[in-house]
């Protein structure tokens, strides 16, 4: 699932801990499964994914360099394989944000999925008030073209010692385009997204992300009739987080 902001808001990060000088390390447990099928089911695969990652910030000058790196193991039903990942992401005092490095080809860091790591205090102050659900847009992690949906406030909570607020949004709309992993293949079709993150009230930082995205249309190489189905879920919930301060790096 390539990441894209929920709203424009979600994107504005404070990734550090209480100084400018200050070096934040959260770590975090990941799963995840992907399934493609054709037609009835004659053609089927799945991956399933699992493994741990270290999300690190730090501040260099007015830079802040978010850095998570994953190490995992992906099975395939047949053989199961170790790998690992890293995604690196810089945001500039004006708030711009940049995709410094994307080597996470299993979209499994907490940098590449469509909720924001952490947010920054006044968006998580919104969140705690909204009331109802909010309609959308929100770009196709895929094509680029707009999916349509909303996103809703539901409820606080307790997460170990921590109090964490919660989001959910869905959003669908048309896909067409390469396959996502297959590129030589062409997909007609809808895309649909749905999930749900809990934020630390104090911190503004992620805890737990839950989100599938379901594709479905026919590809290029087949009949319109056998239908293909792609199914992407990514699971990260976070473990005992730390903070220490540290000098900042020029």
């Amino acid at each position: 699932m390539k990441r894209a902001s929920l709203v424009a808001a979600l994107m504005l990060l404070a990734l550090w801990c209480s100084t400018a000088a200050a070096r934040a390390e959260q770590g975090y447990i990941v799963a995840g499964k992907d399934e493609f099928s054709i037609g009835s089911g004659e053609i089927k695969s799945a991956v399933a994914y699992a493994g741990k990652q270290v999300l690190t910030v730090t501040r260099r000058g007015t830079v802040t360099r978010m850095r998570a790196r994953v190490t995992y193991t992906r099975s395939d039903g047949v053989a199961s394989t170790g790998a690992t990942g890293e995604y690196v992401a810089d945001l500039s005092a004006s708030g711009e944000l940049v995709d410094s490095a994307d080597h996470d080809p299993d979209y499994l860091t907490v940098l590449n999925q469509p909720f924001a790591a952490q947010l920054d205090a006044a968006t998580l102050g919104d969140l705690k008030h909204l009331h109802g659900a909010v309609p959308f847009d929100f770009p196709s992690p895929f094509t680029g073209s707009s999916l349509h949906g909303y996103l809703k406030h539901i409820g606080s909570g307790g997460f170990g010692p921590r109090h964490v607020v919660g989001v959910s949004f869905e959003a669908q709309g048309p896909m067409k385009g390469a396959l996502p992993d297959r590129p030589g293949l062409t997909l007609a079709g809808k895309i649909a997204m749905r999930g749900t993150a809990y934020y630390d009230t104090d911190s503004s930082l992620l805890l737990i992300l839950d989100t599938t995205v379901t594709i479905t249309g026919s590809v290029s190489n087949r009949s319109s009739n056998d239908t293909v189905t792609i199914v992407y879920q990514r699971k990260i919930s976070a473990i005992e987080p730390r903070c220490t301060a540290t000098a900042a790096t020029p």
